[in-house]
């Protein structure tokens, strides 16, 4: 998967760099995304970002989904239960 990088000059689609305006939030600073990037970058308010710093510039990308096993387990069905799968003979110290 190709690791898109945006920067405070955005660089998108179109390849033109767009300009936003930081803005007070509080005791932070907020950073408004344009609809048309945040659609092409898939994030929606409410989206989970990393902010990192690299070579002097500001990274903000999309939080890689972190999964817990019990919601995986439910999701588990008579359905989309598979066969045991036979993988061939014990090897090395494996033992069944």
């Amino acid at each position: 998967m190709e690791e898109v990088v945006y920067s405070m000059y955005i660089q998108w689609k179109i390849r033109k760099p767009m300009r936003t305006k930081i803005v007070k939030w509080g005791n932070s600073l907020g950073l408004r995304i344009p609809k048309a990037l945040a659609e092409e970058v898939a994030v929606r308010e409410g989206s989970v970002v990393e902010i990192s710093l690299a070579r002097g510039q500001l990274v903000i990308r999309p939080a890689p989904a972190r999964y817990e096993l019990e919601d995986l387990l439910d999701e588990v069905s008579q359905e989309n239960l598979h066969a045991e799968v036979i993988t061939g003979m014990p090897q090395g110290s494996e033992g069944w």
